[in-house]
């Protein structure tokens, strides 16, 4: 590297973890007391395509470990079905005085939940009125999704702490470090597809559209709400989001690497590249004689 390269990164580095130090006491509230019972796998399963095959193929792996569901899945009939141990919801929308397009029904959903579930929110969310309907069976923990950068033996420290996480541009961000926190000490993805880059144009009139398939149908209701968001966006701002999130997963990854934590992802096709690769049917142990 050359000397002003490495003056460069510094000087980012340092403007980096000075950023954060200032975001932490604005941003920051009390998280939830982390697990320190060790637990074994859980799956996180994120919204992209790959996971109607996961169910359709391995509903017996899906269902023999713990498992996270993430956002808008809850509306999605498999939710009932799957039962998950787990859910994070990490999307602005979920949160806002005026609850819009989908979110009334996913709170509803939610809500109706009867078998135990943890509930992962974001610590700035303790007081919505959404929180007391949800029953008893249903844990509520915290989190904090203030973004942390900067120089690793400064944000580690802060990772632990819970005050702060690596850039949670995707849902997948907190649900790992929620799953780690959890005591879980290997995190296995399914459903982390990423290629949104597949799906993205530019039309005639200069407008950026992007359509992100899910496992589950989108309504003309969540597509109209996507089209909106992408209605003043140019296609620089795209790609500098996609940078974020898959640099994301290298700063997940090199702090979980350093705690012990194995992260493998198991999605066919992902374009996150930061994780091994395995096929969920791998984490089931072949079969003995006797069992033959």
């Amino acid at each position: 590297m050359k000397f002003a390269d490495k003056i460069q990164r510094t000087l980012s580095q340092a403007g980096a973890t000075l950023a954060t130090m200032i975001k932490i006491p604005l941003m920051s509230r009390r998280p939830s007391p982390r697990c320190h019972e060790r637990k074994d796998t859980i799956i996180i399963m994120g919204n992209g395509p790959s996971l109607r095959d996961a169910i359709e193929n391995d509903f017996d792996v899906l269902t023999s470990f713990p498992r996270m569901a993430v956002n808008l899945s809850a509306l999605a009939p498999e939710f009932r079905t799957l039962k998950p141990d787990y859910y994070i919801l990490a999307d602005i929308a979920f949160f806002l005085k005026e609850k819009t397009g989908k979110v009334p029904a996913l709170w509803d959903a939610l809500a109706a939940v009867d078998w135990l579930m943890t509930l992962f929110l974001p610590a700035t969310a303790r007081r919505m009125p959404e929180v007391t309907r949800l029953p008893e069976c249903v844990n509520v923990k915290y989190y904090n999704l203030t973004p942390a950068e900067g120089w690793k033996w400064f944000t580690h420290p802060v990772y632990d702490s819970g005050l702060a996480m690596p850039r949670p541009r995707n849902v997948l961000i907190p649900s790992i470090i929620c799953a780690m926190r959890e005591g879980f000490q290997k995190i296995v993805l399914i459903g982390a597809d990423h290629n949104w880059s597949k799906t993205l144009w530019v039309t005639d009139r200069n407008r950026v559209v992007s359509v992100q398939p899910h496992f589950y149908k989108d309504d003309d209701k969540e597509l109209r709400r996507a089209e909106e968001i992408f209605s003043n966006v140019h296609i620089h701002d795209v790609y500098e989001n996609y940078a974020i999130a898959f640099r994301s997963y290298f700063n997940v990854k090199a702090y979980t690497d350093r705690r012990g934590i194995e992260i493998l992802n198991a999605t066919p096709g992902s374009f996150i590249d930061a994780f091994p690769r395995i096929s969920l049917g791998s984490l089931m142990p072949a079969p003995t004689q006797a069992e033959k």
